[in-house]
């Protein structure tokens, strides 16, 4: 099977997934169209959504909102957490310091850090992107020391037979082979992050996907939650598609041949 083939296979498979879906979504509202609205109310919604915008800002202004918190909070984990993941993974010291911290705190999920966070900072911005940045940290950092720490040990050996410096055994042989681990948890830091800043947005907030949802709850509306759900997905879809182009752009070396 060559490539084009195998591409409109995975196309045909994805268009089918899709519609039975949305078939399922038309039987399970069929029945009780109030409590879950059908795919036509729901569009219904999203137009009325675009006409009169939710708390004065538009449904572009409300993805943008919680995109800014994301970004803001995702290059900040992205330096640190890429830094730190490369220390622990090169020096067996920093390592045996410092793991044990964050094997301790990965089963804590983010949310539960939201009390503590609003505590401490209040309601404003600063917290929302603070919770965003602690659920985008660890995923990165731990991937990437175990991206560095499994480097194979023949690559290492011909840097020392070129006599190259350890700056330049990281620039040229550690991080390349590092980067598929590093990309991966990248996209598990950017998925965390994106689900915890709509769970930010839903407490004392004014914009962003997540106070959508939370307007639709406090005044039951069903269809706008639905509207905010597939907001996220779409959106949360879109980032992961960006980071794999990204992926491949920048090591193309890593990309499989399609069967």
């Amino acid at each position: 099977m060559n490539a084009k083939t195998s591409k409109l296979r995975d196309l045909a498979l994805s268009v089918v997934s899709i519609l039975c879906l949305v078939s399922l979504w038309l039987v399970l509202s069929s029945s009780r169209p109030d409590f879950f609205p059908t795919p036509q109310m729901t569009w219904e919604r999203f137009l009325e959504l675009i006409e009169y915008p939710v708390s004065k800002v538009s449904i572009l202004g409300h993805i943008w909102a919680s995109l800014r918190r994301v970004v803001i909070a995702f290059c900040y984990a992205v330096v640190l957490g890429i830094s730190l993941g490369i220390a622990m993974g090169w020096n067996k010291k920093i390592r045996a310091a410092v793991e044990p911290i964050f094997e301790s705190l990965r089963p804590i999920p983010p949310i539960a850090w939201i009390p503590l966070v609003i505590l401490w900072f209040g309601v404003g911005e600063f917290p929302k992107v603070l919770l965003v940045f602690i659920g985008s940290f660890i995923p990165i950092v731990l991937n990437t020391m175990t991206g560095v720490a499994l480097v194979d040990p023949m690559y290492l050996s011909v840097s020392r037979v070129f006599k190259a410096n350890t700056l330049q055994t990281m620039i040229h042989v550690v991080l390349p082979a590092s980067i598929p681990a590093i990309f991966a948890g990248m996209k598990a830091s950017l998925s965390s992050g994106w689900m915890v800043v709509v769970a930010a947005e839903m407490i004392a907030s004014k914009s962003g996907v997540g106070f959508l949802i939370t307007r639709g709850s406090e005044s039951y509306d069903v269809a706008l939650i639905l509207c905010g759900m597939i907001l996220i997905g779409i959106v949360g879809a879109l980032l992961g598609v960006v980071l794999t182009l990204l992926e491949r752009w920048l090591c193309p070396w890593t990309t499989k041949k399609e069967k």
